[in-house]
């Protein structure tokens, strides 16, 4: 696979997505070398000198006092990365990992680390043949950079830790040696450069941005399925309506339910003559809450492309005042609020269509359709259960929206004494995006269920082909059956994309 060019400072949340969805190596664009070597050798003359420099010549955080003799600044780095290998819980995903050294690449291009260029040709190098350091999940308060999972990384790049090379997990050396590639001892400040910053926190960030926004592309597909399984009005999506409010994730989606449900001979027969006056809000105000989440990640967005492209170790290389500065950019504050954002959307996003689901199997509220969606209630429950099920996935994503952000507590002895907890704030967006999409899994199998109780009406053209690829895996209910695996299988729709490319009708965009 072709590496994807790069250059620090400019890359788009496109970009990232790419790296993210098909894990694509990268290069960074050859015009940075210059600054990274200038940076580079400053830090080495620095290193030479006597005054000391934090991070070069000096002990790390509490001990920053200590002044560390010139013939052991090798040894400082290569302890300093051993010390912090301290990471625990199951390994992170490979594709989390290669994000995590993609955008450690970003933050050494834009030439204010002082590392050797030898160690961007590195992971480069690393990403291209497929090694993948063993990262562990859990350590990280996301202040001072995500020391611990990062040092894991580094670890590897310096011949220790360990690494997945073709599928075996490997001493980092022989991981190495076996893709042809050797490892760099670092020296002054190298190793600082590489766990100072934010590169885990943000990877994950993304990561969690990235399916965030896919659920809500998914989301305004299957709801205008539930639409018009509840022979809803679509009258609320008049655009006039959202024009005179003015925020655009509302104008985008009632604009984008508006032209999925144009065509459906479903919405066409109850338009005349229909007594029920207005809808609950999870169909009515659908383009108001789908609209808002869209709105928040992308503020979120906005944040976390910024911060991709951001240098955040410590000290770092000012080439414009010729000065090595220690400053703060390290701490994960802005990482942690995008996190939080991003929950509060995917736990919205989950909490009314939820409630579509309750109004689809409630035969009161349903206009019509059969008690749970079953042919034959009684004999049969149909999806009952599956919406109970909701429920739950529904108040566990609640309890996972609370915030992290605001949860610090001091450590090192207090020298780190406000922490930014975005770490795991942006590692519990993954377990909220398999809620949620298994939330939308279940709308869409009761969605296309309602539809097709509404035969021989039919629903619009873009419904029709999600509809058809649904049946592809997934069976219409006629009987109680062991529904597990379906769930499962819809969700898989929802999560891989299958359901919007099945579509193929344009929807928003995440681009700020």
């Amino acid at each position: 696979m072709a590496a994807l060019t790069l250059t620090p400072g400019t890359v788009s949340l496109s970009q990232l997505a790419e790296i993210y969805w098909n894990e694509k190596p990268v290069a960074l664009d050859v015009a940075c070398r210059l600054a990274v070597e200038h940076a580079a050798s400053r830090i080495a003359a620095a290193a030479a000198g006597e005054e000391p420099v934090y991070g070069v010549n000096t002990g790390f955080g509490k001990l920053a006092s200590l002044k560390i003799a010139r013939e052991d600044t090798a040894a400082l780095q290569r302890n300093l990365i051993l010390s912090h290998c301290c990471g625990v819980g199951d390994p992170i995903s490979t594709c989390m990992a290669r994000l995590i050294m993609t955008l450690k690449l970003l933050s050494f291009g834009r030439g204010a680390s002082g590392v050797r260029w030898e160690y961007v040709e590195l992971l480069q190098e690393m990403l291209a043949r497929g090694v993948t350091p063993i990262i562990p999940s859990q350590g990280s308060v996301g202040a001072s950079g995500d020391l611990a999972p990062l040092a894991h990384m580094t670890a590897v790049v310096t011949g220790q830790g360990e690494a997945e090379f073709r599928d075996e997990v490997l001493p980092g050396a022989e991981a190495l040696a076996r893709a042809g590639l050797a490892p760099i001892q670092l020296g002054p400040k190298e190793g600082l450069a590489f766990i100072n910053g934010t590169q885990f926190s943000t990877a994950f960030a993304l990561a969690g941005l990235f399916e965030a926004w896919r659920a809500a592309q998914n989301t305004l597909l299957i709801s205008a399925m539930s639409t018009d399984a509840i022979m809803g009005s679509t009258a609320p999506l008049q655009p006039e309506i959202h024009a005179l409010r003015g925020q655009r994730g509302q104008i985008e989606a009632a604009a984008a339910m508006r032209d999925i449900l144009i065509g459906s001979v479903i919405r066409e027969s109850h338009r005349d003559g229909d007594t029920r006056v207005q809808d609950p809000y999870c169909i009515r105000c659908q383009p108001q809450v789908t609209g808002a989440a869209m709105d928040v990640l992308r503020q979120a967005a906005s944040t976390l492309q910024i911060e991709a492209n951001a240098a955040t170790d410590n000290p770092l290389v000012l080439s414009g005042a010729d000065m090595i500065v220690s400053g703060g950019n390290f701490h994960a504050e802005p990482v942690g609020f995008a996190a939080d954002m991003i929950a509060l959307a995917l736990s919205e996003i989950g909490a009314i269509s939820q409630r579509r689901i309750a109004l689809m199997v409630d035969p009161t509220l349903s206009h019509d359709l059969p008690p749970f969606l079953t042919p034959e209630p009684g004999l049969n429950s149909g999806l009952m259960i599956a919406e109970v099920t909701t429920a739950a996935l529904m108040s566990e994503n609640k309890h996972l929206a609370n915030p992290c952000v605001t949860d610090s507590t001091p450590t090192s002895a207090n020298q780190e004494d406000h922490v930014s907890m975005a770490a795991h704030g942006a590692r519990r967006l993954q377990q909220m995006v398999v809620n949620l999409n298994r939330i939308l899994g279940v709308e869409l199998i009761c969605a296309a269920q309602g539809v097709e109780f509404r035969a021989p009406l039919q629903t619009s053209q873009p419904l029709q082909s999600a509809l058809i690829r649904l049946r592809q895996d997934i069976a219409t209910l006629k009987e109680d059956r062991y529904l597990a695996p379906d769930l499962e299988t819809a969700a898989d729709l929802v999560s891989s994309g299958a359901l919007i490319d099945a579509v193929a009708t344009k929807l928003p965009e995440l681009q700020p």
